[in-house]
């Protein structure tokens, strides 16, 4: 095995071109259909760049519609509480350049925007994103730059949505939050079991 990466040149060579459809199915604006699998959409995953050039990737989840879509050029996605390590937040503050994936439960194809993001402190723009007369801190506004659908073949390959390919914690051995993170911390003498109830206990109490 080589440590050499190939080269676009090469890759295509791998690869071959894009059908016609894939090729051109890239807009630089959200045309009426990308803006209604926005509204229909309840997660939202954000890639933004670190001052180190490390990659972050961050989910953010609400009811459908949470995103708001300003105009064909234009979103404005709200900043719920979270673990505070602000991630994404402080990327964007320094490196603009982001990119979203929208997921639609049960559908198997996402949509992909790039674009440019800020963040906004605007007391009008918060009170706009209110759950139970609860506000975010911050709202992130993105200006699109080019938006385009993904083919559902990586959902189906994992049978994301099947509900006999769905695991159970208990049964399938699946590490809990509080395991890894413990693990990940060094934290030996903190108990796993007091540390799952204390998580699940904020997720009930402080979504928002």
């Amino acid at each position: 095995m080589t440590n050499a990466s190939l080269s676009e040149s090469a890759l295509r060579d791998l690869y071959g071109a894009p059908g016609a459809l894939p090729a051109k199915a890239v807009a630089g604006r959200l045309e009426e259909h990308a803006r209604r699998f926005i509204s229909l959409s309840p997660l939202v995953v954000i890639a933004s760049t670190g001052a180190d050039g490390h990659i972050d990737i961050s989910p953010r989840g609400d009811a459908p519609g949470f995103v708001d879509v300003r105009d064909d050029t234009t979103l404005v996605i709200p900043d719920r509480r979270g673990n505070n390590k602000i991630d994404t937040l402080r990327n964007v503050a320094g490196q603009p350049k982001i990119g979203l994936m929208f997921v639609i439960p049960g559908i198997e194809e996402v949509l992909r925007l790039r674009g440019a993001g800020r963040i906004t402190v605007d007391p009008g723009e918060l009170a706009r994103h209110a759950v139970d007369g609860k506000l975010p801190r911050s709202a992130l506004v993105v200006t699109v730059e080019t938006v385009f659908p993904h083919c559902g073949k990586a959902f189906r390959r994992a049978r994301l949505w099947d509900e006999d390919a769905k695991l159970d914690r208990k049964r399938d051995g699946v590490p809990s939050l509080a395991q890894i993170a413990l693990a990940m911390a060094g934290m030996d003498d903190v108990s796993v079991t007091e540390t799952d109830v204390r998580i699940e206990q904020d997720y009930r109490e402080n979504l928002y």
